[in-house]
């Protein structure tokens, strides 16, 4: 009679462990940090797809999505056609994502990737010192949400829940989520 319910057993324990870990879960999901314990976003200067430089001191004011992705990254591939959506939706309203491309093949890659794409948001070559300027990127996808004085205000790494990003986008916006 034990042996009827083991298989049940198993089933709810491995439900229990997936949900801990699904995206958007409250175990992996970073809310927007109060201000006063919000840190700088290290600055940098990297190449965008047409060879201009970027600076992230080009965007204070604005409320910016820094993504560091692949595109060889599954969960990546989740989640750009969201931030096109999010550059859409939000970018007459003081925001602006900013890709950061961590292909080792380099933009002979990400061109074509971005173009088939059709990323709408400016992407950046980044390597191993930008990800070190921000602790040392471990895991892609890895997203900071920048506040409009240029300070981190949240953190996602891996992939969490569209409706995730967008309410930490709405709260830094100050604006109302019409989901």
């Amino acid at each position: 009679m034990q042996q009827r319910y083991l298989p049940l057993g198993l089933a709810v324990i491995v439900y229990i462990g997936m949900q801990a870990c699904a995206p958007g879960s409250t175990a992996d999901a970073a809310s927007v940090r109060a201000v006063k314990d919000r840190k700088n976003a290290p600055a940098f200067t990297l190449k965008d797809a047409t060879g201009k430089a970027a600076t992230l001191a080009e965007y204070k004011g604005k409320v910016v999505l820094l993504n560091f992705w692949a595109t060889w990254c599954g969960p990546c591939k989740i989640e750009i056609p969201w931030f096109i959506e999010f550059e859409q939706k939000y970018k007459d309203k003081g925001f602006a994502v900013l890709g950061v491309a961590m292909d080792e093949e380099g933009w002979d890659i990400v061109k074509p990737y971005i173009t088939d794409k059709k990323v709408n948001y400016r992407v950046l070559l980044g390597d191993d010192s930008t990800a070190q300027l921000y602790g040392g990127v471990d895991s892609l996808p890895t997203t900071f949400l920048i506040d409009k004085t240029g300070k981190i205000a949240a953190v996602h790494v891996g992939l969490v829940s569209k409706s995730e990003y967008d309410k930490d986008i709405t709260t830094l916006l100050g604006i109302t989520s019409d989901k």
